[in-house]
C-alpha cells in the first residue's frame, strides 16, 4: 500500500511545487495572492478529507469484519454526505468571498487582494470535485488498491502542469492561468474515480443505491465530525498565522507561501503513511484483533520514522539549489531557505508521531482524545506562540514556523502517551 501512496503524494506535491515556481514568473503579488487563498481553501479541503477519513474507518472496519455489503452501503452514504457538504460550502464562500478576504487579510496590497479574489473565485467551483475524489479515493485505499489513485494522480497532475505552463507562459493569464487548469484537473479526477467506484470489481463500491441511511450517516459522522472539527480548527489557526505573516509585507507573504509548497513535499512520507494506518488498524479492529492492531501500529511507526528521516535529508539537499531558480528577490529567497531548515528538521523526527499515529488512533475509534489534544495544541500552542513570537517579538514567518514545530512536539508526546497506555484499544465503532 505504501509505495503507490508515496508515488501518488510525490506527484501531487511536485506539481504543487511546479505551480508555485511557474506563478513566480507572474510576480510576487500573484505568488502572495495564490498562497493566501491556498491556505484558506485548505480549510475546506481538510474538511472533505476528514469526511472521507471517517468513511474510510467505517469501510475498513466492515471489511475487517467480512461485511462487503455494509462497506458498500457506507460508501454510498459517504458520497451523499460529501456532495451535500461541498455544495453548501462552495455556495456560502462564493457569496461572502470578498468579505472573507477583507476580514482575514485586510491590510494586504491591492494587487495581492485582486490576485487572491480571482484565484478563490475560480477554485471554489472545484470544491465539489475535491469532495467526490476524496470519497472515491477513500474506498480504493480501504481495499488496498492504492495504485488506482496513483495513476489518477499522475493523469490529473499532468493536466494541471501542462495547463499552468500554457496559462502563464503562452496565454500570459497570471493567476487565472494556474487557477483554471487546477479546476479542470480536479474535475477530471472526480469523474474518473466516481466511475471506477461504480464499476469496482472488489464487490465494494457505489452499487447498492444512494438512499439516505441515518444510522450509517451517524456512524460515519462519529468519526468524520471530530476529524472535520480538528482539521478545520487546525487550518483556521494556520490562516490566522498567515494573517500574522501578512502584516510584515509582501516579502514575508511570498517567502511563507513558497516555503509552504516545499513543506508539502517534505511531509510526503508521513502524509502517505496516514491512509495505511487508517486501513490496517481499522481492519484489525473490525476483525477484533486488538493485539495485532497494536503490533502494526508500532511497526508502522518505526517504518514511517526511518523513511521520514531519510526523505527529509535528501529533500533538504535538493531544495536549496532548486530555490535559487525562483524568480523572486534575494531577500525572499533567503527567508524561504531559513523557513525550510526549521520545518524540515522538525518534520523528519517529530511529524511521524503527529500525523500518522493520530490517524491510527482515530481508526481504532479513539476520536475524543485525539480531538481534545489537537484542539488544545492548535489554539494554546501554535496560535498563542505564533502571536508571541511572530507578532509580539516581531519574528514574523520565522516565529510562526517555530510555533508550528512546538505544536508538533507537544501533540506527538500526547499521542505517544495514549499509545503506550493501551486505552485506544477499548473503543468499538461498528
Amino acid at each position: 500500500m505504501l509505495v503507490p501512496l508515496l508515488l501518488d503524494q510525490l506527484l501531487l506535491r511536485l506539481v504543487g511545487l511546479a505551480d508555485s515556481f511557474i506563478i513566480s514568473f507572474a510576480g510576487e503579488a500573484s505568488v502572495s495572492g495564490v498562497a493566501l487563498m491556498d491556505n484558506f481553501s485548505q480549510i475546506f479541503l481538510l474538511v472533505f478529507l476528514a469526511l472521507s477519513s471517517g468513511g474510510a474507518v467505517i469501510v475498513s472496519q466492515y471489511l475487517g469484519s467480512g461485511s462487503k455489503e455494509r462497506a458498500s452501503d457506507a460508501m454510498g452514504q459517504l458520497l451523499l454526505l460529501s456532495v451535500a457538504v461541498s455544495v453548501a460550502v462552495s455556495a456560502l464562500v462564493f457569496l461572502f468571498r470578498e468579505w472573507i478576504i477583507g476580514f482575514l487579510y485586510g491590510r494586504i496590497e491591492e494587487a495581492v487582494h485582486e490576485a487572491a479574489l480571482l484565484y478563490l473565485t475560480i477554485s471554489l467551483f472545484s470544491f465539489p470535485a475535491l469532495a467526490l475524489y476524496n470519497s472515491g479515493a477513500a474506498l480504493y485505499r480501504s481495499i488496498g488498491r492504492t495504485k488506482v489513485t496513483m495513476y489518477l494522480s499522475l493523469a490529473s497532475n499532468a493536466i494541471n502542469l501542462i495547463g499552468n505552463l500554457i496559462g502563464v507562459f503562452v496565454l500570459k493569464a497570471g493567476v487565472a492561468g494556474v487557477a483554471w487548469p487546477t479546476l479542470i484537473a480536479r474535475w477530471f479526477s472526480a469523474v474518473a474515480i466516481t466511475i471506477l467506484c461504480c464499476r469496482s470489481p472488489s464487490g465494494v463500491g457505489y452499487k447498492r443505491g444512494l438512499k439516505w441511511d441515518g444510522k450509517l450517516i451517524r456512524r460515519i459522522s462519529h468519526i468524520a465530525v471530530p476529524n472535520a472539527l480538528e482539521s478545520g480548527t487546525f487550518q483556521l489557526v494556520k490562516v490566522a498565522t498567515s494573517a500574522i505573516v501578512a502584516l510584515f509585507g509582501t516579502v514575508q507573504i511570498a517567502s511563507n507561501g513558497i516555503a509552504q509548497t516545499f513543506w508539502n513535499l517534505s511531509c510526503l512520507v508521513s502524509v502517505s503513511a496516514s491512509p495505511v494506518f487508517t486501513t490496517v488498524i481499522g481492519q484489525c479492529m473490525g476483525a477484533g484483533e486488538k493485539d495485532e492492531a497494536d503490533w502494526y501500529m508500532r511497526r508502522l511507526l518505526k517504518i514511517t520514522l526511518a523513511l521520514s528521516v531519510a526523505w527529509n535529508a535528501l529533500f533538504l539537499a535538493m531544495a536549496f539549489p532548486f530555490l535559487r531558480l525562483y524568480a523572486v528577490s534575494e531577500e525572499t529567497r533567503r527567508l524561504t531557505g531559513l523557513l525550510l531548515l526549521i520545518h524540515n528538521i522538525g518534520n523528519a523526527f517529530i511529524f511521524p508521531f503527529y500525523e500518522p499515529l493520530g490517524k491510527g488512533l482515530r481508526a481504532a475509534g479513539d476520536v475524543s482524545y485525539t480531538l481534545a489534544v489537537s484542539l488544545m495544541t492548535s489554539v494554546l500552542v501554535r496560535l498563542l506562540f505564533a502571536l508571541l513570537l511572530g507578532l509580539a517579538l516581531g519574528w514574523g514567518a520565522i516565529g510562526v514556523a517555530f510555533s508550528m514545530v512546538l505544536d508538533w512536539i507537544i501533540r506527538s508526546f500526547c499521542f505517544l502517551f495514549r499509545l503506550k497506555s493501551g486505552k485506544w484499544k477499548s473503543f468499538k465503532v461498528i
